[in-house]
């Protein structure tokens, strides 16, 4: 926590103010910066301080690969609060959002995202055993079970559209958070992303993370989508990203990046993030 406090401060100082003409001159600046400052929510494995005090996680690994290959060096790490990911990232605190952050229409309002790379289901996070035999949303309004997701997170649109009452919901800042509640008792339930759930409950001898299950959304069953975000002005950035994400897609390469924090083949996805937005 230490070294998350030291690090979000000196990520405070001034950044690559965007231009909005012609797509903007963001990377130009950053090449001549030397240094991209990513902001991070603090969740494993999608971008965090690790216990040495280094930055990790499977987006700013990828980010390191991806902006060496445009010109810049080094990566800095901006940690926040996951719900303050597109507020700080609108208000020049840092350059991109790297922090696995799902691709979604309301948010597809607010910056402009890469193509994913990854796909993922949801899971939840129970108490051994599973006793109430929670398996999706569904469960968790029938049975009348006390929920928890995190600030931000896209499982709280899921709960309303299963039938759940937003103000009932608990939320935590993260899926630490949503362990601890579970095995603390103060919940039944925690819900997050499969490969989230599954990583956090490994050491835990009272939780258990359910099997992955798809979400319904107008109904109709949907898988999600993590990218990085960008400035809305910012579509040079972004489209030179996409080039040599969409190399890394074809070479293999990004597998072999994101492996290391669980990531399987079955989460590799060609999705879009048009796709995602609404088209």
């Amino acid at each position: 926590m230490a070294a998350l406090g030291a690090l979000g401060a000196a990520g405070c100082t001034r950044v690559a103010t965007a231009s909005t003409e012609d797509g903007g001159d963001l990377l130009d600046r950053l090449k001549a910066a030397g240094v991209v400052r990513l902001g991070i929510a603090g969740e494993i494995p999608f971008g965090y301080i690790d216990k040495n005090g280094d930055l990790t996680g499977e987006a700013p690994e990828l980010a390191r690969v991806i902006f060496k290959r445009l010109g810049v060096d080094r990566v800095q790490p901006v940690p926040t609060e996951f719900g303050s990911l597109i507020p700080g990232l609108n208000s020049q605190q840092f350059d991109v959002v790297a922090a696995g952050m799902y691709v979604n229409p309301e948010r597809c309002e607010q910056v402009i995202f890469s193509d994913p790379d990854y796909q993922m289901l949801d899971s939840f996070i129970v108490r051994k055993g599973n006793p109430k035999g929670l398996h999706d949303y569904k469960d968790v309004v029938e049975k009348k079970a006390k929920f928890a997701t995190g600030t931000g997170y896209a499982e709280i649109q899921y709960a309303v559209e299963a039938g759940y009452k937003e103000s009932d919901i608990l939320i935590v800042p993260d899926q630490v958070a949503g362990l601890n509640a579970v095995e603390a008792g103060r919940v039944d339930v925690f819900a997050g992303t499969a490969l989230t759930t599954r990583e956090v409950v490994k050491k835990s001898g009272k939780a258990e993370a359910t099997k992955a299950f798809t979400p319904l959304v107008g109904g109709k069953p949907h898988v999600d989508g993590g990218a990085f975000a960008f400035r809305p002005t910012e579509t040079k950035l972004r489209d030179a990203f996409n080039v040599e994400l969409h190399k890394l897609k074809k070479s293999g390469e990004l597998f072999r990046i994101l492996k290391p924090f669980g990531f399987t083949e079955a989460e590799m996805t060609d999705l879009t993030a048009k796709e995602l937005c609404g088209g």
